[in-house]
């Protein structure tokens, strides 16, 4: 195995997948082909050694055979439902469409017949895993800079250049352009920029009729920044 099969194998943040197969060939063949794409695997020769393993490993998906001795792949599936809801891809050397379906009804995410190509079972464990990953949260970061027309702001600099151009702001303009850059194209409430410390009731139009003198062609006829009725302002950007 070459050095990059063997930091892949080692990567501690790789999926973990339970292979489930009584055919101990297939079970190497499956283990061996998965490391190589960079996931980390345990096998299992039947349902009681899935059991056993599951006791001690946490996995993020099992491929699992349906023709097992003893209890077969079906019965562990339901059973596995019943107290996981862990990604299960089946395999079967059984082609009808009836045993298709009675896996999926028991909660199998996907289905592949025997013979497989193994770049196909590949491409379908991805896509499950993909598919059954959690959402993660994030937080949006405010952007650093906008574009409308030929202008851009700067917001960290409080920066307005027209091309290579610097336009002379007022301090208030600087904190009105900042206010709605900081959300692009979004309604910003008139009750919320005039809360701002800079600003009152009074003064909103003001400083709104003074900026689109600055940036607008037309400031009757607001293309960038645009009055929406009984809501507030926004900034459209490129």
């Amino acid at each position: 195995m070459n050095a990059a099969k063997t930091r892949k194998m080692l990567e501690p943040h790789a999926a973990h997948i339970l292979v489930v197969d009584d055919d101990r060939r297939l079970r190497d063949l499956l283990s061996r082909f998965l490391v190589e794409h960079g996931y980390r695997v345990t096998v299992a020769k039947d349902a009681s050694e899935a059991r056993a393993r599951m006791a001690l490993f946490v996995f993020d998906g099992i491929i699992l055979d349906v023709m097992m001795p003893g209890e077969n792949g079906f019965d562990f599936a339901r059973d596995l439902r019943t107290r996981s809801a862990i990604p299960i891809l089946m395999l079967t050397a059984r082609i009808e469409s009836e045993d298709r379906v009675t896996g999926l009804e028991l909660g199998a995410d996907d289905y592949l017949p025997k013979p497989f190509e193994p770049r196909e079972l590949l491409l379908r464990l991805n896509i499950m895993l993909r598919r059954n990953a959690p959402v993660v949260a994030t937080s949006i970061e405010p952007p650093q800079s906008v574009r409308f027309g030929e202008f851009t702001f700067r917001i960290d600099r409080r920066e307005l250049r027209h091309g290579e151009e610097i336009i002379r702001l007022t301090d208030r303009e600087r904190d009105l352009l900042a206010i709605l850059a900081k959300r692009p194209g979004e309604t910003v409430p008139r009750e919320a920029i005039a809360s701002d410390d800079h600003f009152n009731d009074r003064t909103v139009d003001v400083q709104i009729n003074r900026l689109r003198r600055k940036i607008e062609a037309d400031p009757s006829n607001p293309v960038h920044l645009q009055t929406v009725r009984g809501l507030g302002y926004r900034l459209l950007v490129d």
